[in-house]
Formats: structure tokens, sequence, C-alpha cells
């Protein structure tokens, strides 16, 4: 999205260039989705917050997504609501529908891993490795349409470049890498603990706020105001890694708190989640003693020698986490590891952790010139 200025513009152009396939996942994804509420209602699946699947049952779901997009809306940038509209107007797929299915993350419970490490926990010192890992529906329509969407604003107003690693269609951030060396991550937490606090539908959606950090924040400092004083709302672990600084932070987030941890304060704190110096990680959830013992293990293991390759090789192949989609950040050198689930079209493994990783060189990406 080379030289587009305006919100409204970089709807437009991925509605343009991705018209067919647009239509196609958003399309998929609401089959997908009234199929999963049925079952949900019938308890065959449990993805689903409770609150959600009652304004279902009362509303119906177009209305009770309605609703959601009503209630967030005062604490949503409007240039999303105008990204949405270009993507409607260029692709033809109905305006409300892109908002409905862009309500997702606040309504499903996804497992999901990450680790940052620095310092003595790597091999080159002085260099920043991150993971995330997305475990979540590998029977869905996702796996069938990934896309890296790199985006060039060309007024500063509306940020700078940077990379949303998602699907067709998605405009909401999960996964990315930006022009400024900042990363995101994470996790859905179904397992709290008290420290949590409470949950809230009144606030920004999150797949909007970690946007938001990847498009207008330059450093850590900057991630970590934007979170601390945003209206928050459902229970997660966020990570964020500054490849200038060298950091990265772990993210106890919830309508109540925004506990911001690094190696020293990592919680939470038990046997099987110890603590590792110049490292930060979760295996699934906040309460997860199974993936988070076989993640310590395997980080402790490869103490002092952690790489991309290692990364991707030992560690997810091994916790066998990141069923949908993987990304490895090697901000020393720039690098964006890649994988996804394995498509309907295609053969070989399932999982993301299984298959081959696309390596994406952010240099050359970002510094892509406007097409004359």
């Amino acid at each position: 999205m080379e030289g587009i200025c305006t919100p409204y513009e970089m709807g437009y152009a991925q509605g343009t260039l991705m018209k067919e396939e647009a239509n196609h996942f958003l399309d998929d994804v609401w089959t997908y989705l009234e199929e999963q509420i049925i079952q949900a209602i019938n308890s065959t699946v449990h993805i689903f917050k409770p609150w959600f699947l009652q304004d279902v049952a009362n509303l119906g779901l177009e209305e009770a997504l309605d609703l959601e997009i009503d209630i967030t809306r005062r604490y949503t940038g409007e240039y999303f609501f105008e990204e949405a509209k270009g993507l409607s107007d260029a692709s033809g797929v109905d305006l409300m529908r892109i908002l409905r299915i862009h309500m997702i993350g606040e309504l499903t419970k996804g497992h999901c891993s990450m680790f940052g490490a620095w310092g003595n926990a790597v091999l080159k010192k002085g260099s920043l490795l991150q993971l995330r890992s997305l475990d979540w529906n590998t029977d869905g329509p996702f796996k069938d349409y990934p896309q890296v969407t790199v985006y060039h604003p060309s007024d500063p107003k509306y940020g700078h470049a940077f990379a949303n690693i998602g699907w067709t269609g998605w405009f909401g951030s999960i996964t990315g890498y930006s022009s400024q060396k900042l990363a995101i991550s994470e996790i859905g937490v179904s397992y709290p603990d008290a420290t949590f606090g409470r949950e809230s539908r009144f606030g920004i959606p999150f797949t909007f706020i970690l946007r938001d950090i990847l498009q207008f924040d330059n450093t850590l400092d900057d991630a970590q105001k934007r979170m601390s004083t945003a209206h928050r709302t459902c229970d997660l672990i966020l990570g964020v890694g500054d490849g200038k600084m060298q950091a990265f932070r772990g993210v106890e987030y919830s309508a109540s708190v925004a506990n911001f941890m690094d190696d020293t304060n990592m919680m939470p704190e038990a046997d099987w989640h110890p603590k590792i110096n110049n490292a930060v990680y979760w295996g699934m959830d906040w309460l997860c003693p199974g993936y988070s013992e076989v993640l310590a293990r395997q980080l402790n293991k490869y103490y002092g020698n952690l790489t991309a390759e290692i990364t991707i090789r030992d560690i997810v192949s091994v916790v066998q986490s990141g069923s949908l989609h993987i990304a490895v950040y090697d901000f020393d050198n720039n690098l964006v590891y890649v994988a996804n689930a394995k498509a309907t079209y295609e053969s070989g493994p399932l999982d993301a952790y299984d298959r081959q990783f696309v390596r994406l060189n952010m240099t050359e990406l970002f510094m892509e010139k406007t097409p004359l």
C-alpha cells in the first residue's frame, strides 16, 4: 500500500488488489462463525464468551455483533471504520459484515504462546528475539487466506510503515512488525488468576490497540503508555518487543490491570513457570503448566544459543504451539519468519509449527518505492 494517504484509501487499495480473495475469505468466515455459534449453543464447542452466547440467544448473531461494535466504537479510532468503508467499497463486501467479523477477537478464547529473549539468552549478544505462536481454528477458513499486508502511509498523521500479518481483508492486528522495530505477540487467557481482576466490554478491541502500537508508536515506552491509559477489555497476555532497545515486555492485560513484566517480575510465580535470566515467556495461557514447562525446558536447553533457526527447529516444534500461524521476529537482522497451517489446497503437515517458514526481509519491504 505504497503512497496511500488516507485510511479509506488503504482499505480501497486492499479491496481493489484482493477483491476476489477478500470476498471469499469474509464470506467463508461468516459462514464458519454461524456454524460455530450453533455448535456453541449446543455445547459442542467452547470458544465463545458466555455473555456473547447469551446475546446471540436473545438478539440474534448480527444484532449481538452490532451491539459489540456500538459499545466499543467510542474507544476506537475512526480511521478503522474509514478503512473498513474503503475495503467495502472496492471489494463489494457488506460494510457491516466486515465490522462484525473484526469483533471476533473480543468474543472468542484462543490459545497461543510467546517469548522474548535477549542478552545472555541469545546467541548474538545485544540482540532481541521474539516468538508469536497462534493456536486457533485450523478447521476454519483462516488457513486458506494468509496475507502479510505492508502499509506505507504517505502522511505522518497516519503513522509509519508496518506489516500486518494475518489474513486477506483483515485490518486488525494480532501479529505484526513495524518500521520502528516494534513487534507484537498475544495470548488469549482462559485460565486467569485473581490478579487479572475484571473484564469489560467497554473499551478498545485489543486487535485495534495492537495495530495502533504497530502503526503509531516509536518505542516500547510509547506502547506501554498506550496500554496503560487505554480503556481495556478482555483478559490477555500481550507482548511487545523493541529492537532498538533490545527490550521485551509481557503484559498482564485486562480491564482492571496492565502489569508490565520483564525477567525479574514475570508472573505467575510457580515451579512450572521458572524465571529465566533475560527471557520472558508463556505457553498457551496464564495458568497452563504443561505447555509452560515444556517451553521453559526448551529455552533453558538452548540458553545462550537462541536464534530464529533454533526457535523454528527446536522450540515451537517441540512445544507444539502455533497451529494456525507463527511469527519469529529476528530484530538484529530485521527479519520475520512466518509459517501458516496447511491450506485445503496444500499437502504436508497440518500445523504451522510442522511446516516450512517464509523469511521476510523487513528492510526491503519497508523501503519499497511508490510505483510510478
